[in-house]
């Protein structure tokens, strides 16, 4: 009883100080969105310039983690983690003190850098220390501080900045990061220690990446998270001019019909680790990608046909997005199953993958928006259909055994760093 109680603590610390971890790259963007008007008008900058600092940080976010990712297989994980949080910190610093438009992108471009440290080995330590259902559990918790982040940061980053100023914001977010590299100095240890001298960690970084590029199922698991994940970015990137727009709501009625979304999440990811060791993760998956398509296409078809009212749309959105929510750690477990020596980089990988994914699918429907919910509606349904797709193909090819990772793995009793 008391060893359950102890893994149980150490459970939920893992949990809490990954989480932190994993929530200081997307909070940099979600916490900065609101403060743009004030950053342009402060800074003497028109709004294509200010938003440039927006997608400086974006794609050095996605791209940083192609670089974490092998670099912490190769010499292990907190040096590289250490490395990037600090550097993090000190750009999240200067982007407070910046004084133009410019300092503030070069600025932006290095913290979308360290930030991709946090994402990429916080997933890889997970992966150290847990395998099946424990994996999935956690996995959820971390997915789910990355999904409830475009919910709750921008009304932080609006309180924030009531309080103080735009600058407030990037404060806030430094003394988030010293917290956070207090914490894992403390609590997290090292799951990937140095290799002794003369002695090879394993594969390349080249041989690492070019192992799981010719991996089919990793790349076609991968791939399903990104479409599925691309489903809710069309919905980022749209729902604030259909809600506000078509539906009149305000700001504050917006930001509550947005955190249903959040609920969904917690629901599906909450339950997807109980479900997983229930009926096997690969069966879970399948429905999951049925059921999300299913009712993303419905919805879509309603809208089609002039059935758009505000309620059928949020609670569509709610029932599509809570297996959408099963989906994402699923998928995540079943595509690292056979690389657990290249954590680090399959993580960055799949991470840079669905992060370029979701960029893709947001430029292409913000392209056809209109201010109504079709092209909203038209984008999401697309994703998940090509999410059912994906995930038929890559579980009709995979090679793993149901019951190999339906229950946790015997690894967690044998290993003591991974039962920890």
């Amino acid at each position: 009883m008391q060893a359950t109680a102890g893994n149980h603590r150490h459970f939920v610390r893992n949990g809490i100080v990954l989480g932190l971890l994993t929530a200081l790259g997307p909070f940099a963007i979600d916490m900065y969105l609101p403060a743009l008007p004030a950053i342009g008008k402060s800074l003497n900058a028109d709004a294509d310039t200010t938003l440039l600092s927006l997608t400086a940080y974006f794609l050095t976010f996605a791209l940083g983690q192609l670089v974490f990712g092998p670099v912490s297989d190769r010499i292990g994980r907190k040096p590289p983690l250490y490395a990037g949080v600090t550097l993090f910190l000190i750009a999240s610093i200067g982007c407070a003190l910046a004084r133009d438009i410019h300092t503030l992108i070069a600025f932006r471009i290095v913290e979308g850098i360290g930030g991709a440290a946090g994402m990429v080995i916080a997933r890889a330590i997970v992966r150290d220390l847990h395998s099946g259902n424990d994996e999935v559990r956690l996995l959820s918790l971390l997915m789910l501080v990355f999904s409830v982040s475009p919910v709750l940061s921008p009304l932080g980053g609006s309180l924030v900045i009531e309080q103080t100023s735009w600058r407030g914001v990037f404060w806030f977010i430094s003394g988030m990061t010293l917290l956070a590299l207090a914490l894992t100095a403390w609590l997290i240890p090292e799951t990937r220690p140095r290799p002794a001298p003369g002695v090879d960690r394993g594969v390349s970084m080249m041989a690492a990446c070019k192992r799981l590029l010719g991996d089919r199922e990793f790349l076609g698991l991968s791939m399903v998270g990104a479409f599925a994940i691309s489903g809710f970015f069309v919905f980022l990137a749209n729902s604030s001019f259909v809600f506000t727009g078509e539906y009149g709501l305000s700001p504050r009625l917006y930001s509550l019909v947005f955190s249903v979304n959040a609920v969904a999440f917690f629901i599906g990811m909450q339950l997807s680790g109980w479900l997983g060791q229930r009926y096997g993760l690969k069966r879970l998956i399948r429905w999951a990608a049925i059921g999300y398509a299913l009712v993303m296409l419905s919805l879509f078809a309603a809208v089609l046909i002039g059935q758009h009212g505000l309620m059928l749309i949020v609670a569509m959105l709610f029932a599509g997005y809570s297996f959408l929510g099963l989906i994402l750690p699923i998928s995540s477990v079943l595509a690292f199953e056979r690389h657990d020596d290249i954590a680090g980089t399959a993580a960055s990988l799949m991470n840079s993958l669905q992060l370029v994914c979701g960029a893709v699918m947001m430029g292409i429907s913000g392209h056809y928006a209109d201010g109504t919910a079709m092209p909203m509606v038209a984008g999401i349904a697309g994703c998940s259909l090509l999410t059912l797709i994906l995930a038929t193909v890559a579980l009709r090819e995979s090679k793993l055994r149901p019951a190999d990772v339906g229950r946790e793995s015997s690894r967690n009793d044998q290993d003591p760093v991974r039962s920890e």
